[in-house]
């Protein structure tokens, strides 16, 4: 053991965050070694994030994985093997933390070595974005009985992060309701604006639960919709039906950005369509597969689909559910989107 480090005994038992056993650690360990020999990476030093928790880590508050063994230290460098030309470090690390390291080695991400083996879940995984879903949905379906009617965003906003420590959710990573014309501002933060009958109100939450994220996102409308508003909101989950059938084993993953686009351009919606239709989620909130980049979908793989219309000074509408590609096709893992609920107090 290298003098300083904390030796994690038994390192592939460390990484057993399932069900699955020692085994599905002793895999992902191996997994891990060949990816670092394929990418000339001789440790990998992270701090905790979600490559951290993809190892197994614990304590911490840093984990070093070599070619011979996994630690967790408070001094990480002390733990790198001497002699190493490459460490891969994680991309969440602070500046003071690399500054920190004192490493004469050359420093790369460690994301290049982790990515691609964290794309793919474990049976275990998908069941615990299962529940992280089934938590978030949860949290909206208490929303629909509180009382909007002329309370604020702001307020509003306050009530879902109860109900969201209530439900369990071990970090908030968002938190969104805009009401009326600010539902079509996508990073509009919750303000003094007042909530009305005849608004549309975009809600939605994102969190960890469990240790894996999940975001679902809704509209509500007080009392009734406002003029026009159910036609763009059909277009939306028209392009969310077309974005889902996308998500299918050895489909390109762009398509589901080609898929939603065909569908709300046609509509002629198309210039109020939000750039952004989905991202990969799982230990990470925004992880792979991206749909800007190149790649397929493969059975294992999850993606929170999010389609979206924001018509400036109106209205907008952003349905989000996270999604599993499995051998069959894609299954959504929480309740599919319908129509509007439409909040009576």
């Amino acid at each position: 053991m290298t003098p300083g480090a904390e030796h994690v005994a038994a390192g592939a038992e460390r990484l057993t965050p399932g069900a699955d056993g020692p085994a599905t650690g002793a895999g992902r360990l191996a997994a891990v070694r060949a990816a670092m020999r394929a990418a000339g990476v001789d440790a990998l030093v992270l701090r905790s994030s979600p490559d951290f928790r993809f190892l197994g880590g614990g304590e911490g508050p840093f984990l070093v994985v070599t070619e011979q063994d996994v630690a967790e230290s408070a001094d990480p460098a002390r733990a790198v093997p001497g002699g190493a030309r490459r460490v891969g470090v994680d991309p969440e690390m602070r500046v003071r933390e690399l500054f920190g390291l004192t490493i004469e080695a050359e420093l790369v991400p460690a994301s290049n070595v982790l990515w691609p083996l964290r794309l793919r879940k474990e049976p275990y995984e998908l069941e615990a974005v299962r529940r992280a879903v089934a938590a978030a949905e949860g949290v909206l379906g208490q929303a629909r009985e509180l009382a909007w009617f002329g309370a604020t965003e702001r307020a509003m906003a306050g009530r879902l992060r109860v109900l969201m420590a209530e439900s369990g959710c071990e970090e908030l990573l968002s938190l969104r309701v805009a009401a009326g014309e600010h539902s079509a501002l996508p990073a509009h933060v919750p303000g003094e604006r007042v909530i009305n009958p005849g608004d549309a109100l975009a809600v939605s939450v994102c969190g960890r639960w469990g240790g894996y994220c999940a975001e679902v996102a809704r509209v509500f409308v007080v009392a009734e919709p406002p003029e026009d508003f159910e036609a763009m909101y059909s277009v939306v989950l028209a392009a969310h039906r077309a974005g889902l059938a996308a998500v299918r084993p050895g489909g390109a993953v762009r398509q589901v950005a080609g898929a939603v686009g065909e569908v709300i351009d046609g509509s002629g919606y198309g210039h109020f369509a939000a750039a952004h239709v989905g991202r990969g989620v799982g230990l990470g909130h925004d992880e792979g597969p991206w749909p800007g980049e190149d790649g397929v979908f493969a059975p294992g793989m999850t993606f929170c689909l999010e389609p979206a219309i924001y018509v400036p000074d109106l209205f907008g509408a952003r349905v989000a559910d996270v999604v599993a590609c499995t051998p069959d096709g894609p299954v959504p893992l929480g309740t599919y989107p319908g129509e509007p609920h439409v909040l009576e107090r």
